[in-house]
């Protein structure tokens, strides 16, 4: 293959188109949310601008920063439980037969072929009080009534009672372990995938078993995976708003919809834009930290 610098005027006409998309659609929009973060919102919601540290001193208020505590919560239980049915189904995944792999992998990506609005509200139409959920545990209590009938306890289980699932932080926490679930995947197989198998059948051999070699020798092996995934998820996770917004309540607001607000019915962009960035610093902290880790251990960085 020819050596780009040997042709840049080739190689800069064709770097042009994607660099002025780059530079209008998303460094010039993101700049100007940057800016506004510094102003300040007019008598009538418009946005006055100035150079002044208020917003993110307010960002930092106890209201506004426990809802940030409480996203992070979130973000951190649903990347913690991703990874706990990602790792194990990278791994089928990984080492199944070569003839249904495809399969599979097209069965984890299946999901993003339809909208993630349509998927949530599928959700709500299983968590509902008259859910598909609540509907099987009613009939498996009228059956169990009728059962302790036949013993002349008939009666004895009550009235059926719908659990509440939904509009709750357990509800906000399983929609997004659902929509999140395929980005700790992929990443996973992909490392599990190009795993040398050697080293697990040396420790078997050595005599481990099938535990400590999981656990000894797979998962140390597997950690760009499993930091790659993590990272994903909890960044994703952490900025979300569908998903809080349909399936949560009042008690579990999340950052992603405090932003929205303030776009939105706060009229507040100055504040909303602070909002934005501090999440925005915070992910760039994270793959900064991610990468100093990756280079201290002579890693590369995925």
């Amino acid at each position: 293959m020819q050596d780009w610098r040997q042709n840049k005027l080739v190689f800069g006409v064709l770097l042009l188109p994607p660099t002025a998309w780059l530079v209008l659609f998303f460094t010039l929009p993101l700049a100007i949310v940057w800016v506004y973060s510094f102003g300040k919102r007019g008598p009538l919601g418009e946005t006055l601008l100035a150079f002044s540290f208020d917003n993110y001193l307010r960002a930092i208020e106890w209201i506004n920063l426990s809802i940030l505590l409480k996203s992070t919560w979130i973000a951190a239980v649903t990347t913690a439980l991703c990874l706990l049915v990602g790792f194990p189904l990278a791994m089928g995944i990984a080492f199944s037969p070569g003839k249904y792999r495809n399969v599979l992998l097209l069965l984890v990506i299946l999901p993003f072929w339809t909208n993630l609005l349509i998927r949530t509200y599928s959700w709500i139409a299983i968590l509902r009080t008259r859910g598909y959920v609540n509907m099987t545990l009613e009939w498996l209590h009228g059956k169990l009534d009728a059962l302790l009938g036949l013993f002349g306890a008939a009666g004895a289980l009550g009235k059926f009672q719908p659990l509440e699932l939904l509009y709750n932080e357990n509800a906000v926490i399983v929609g997004l372990v659902y929509v999140h679930l395929p980005f700790m995947v992929l990443p996973l197989y992909a490392t599990l995938e190009k795993l040398d198998k050697s080293y697990l059948e040396a420790s078997l051999d050595l005599g481990a078993g099938q535990w400590r070699t999981m656990f000894s020798v797979m998962v140390p092996l597997s950690l760009p995976g499993i930091a790659t995934g993590t990272l994903l998820v909890f960044i994703l996770s952490l900025g979300t708003f569908l998903t809080p917004d349909l399936l949560g309540g009042p008690d579990s607001i999340m950052i992603g919809n405090l932003i929205a607000q303030q776009f939105g019915q706060a009229r507040d962009w100055p504040f909303g834009s602070a909002l934005s960035f501090l999440l925005m610093y915070a992910t760039f902290i994270f793959l900064w930290l991610k990468a100093v880790i990756s280079r201290r251990e002579g890693g590369v960085s995925y």
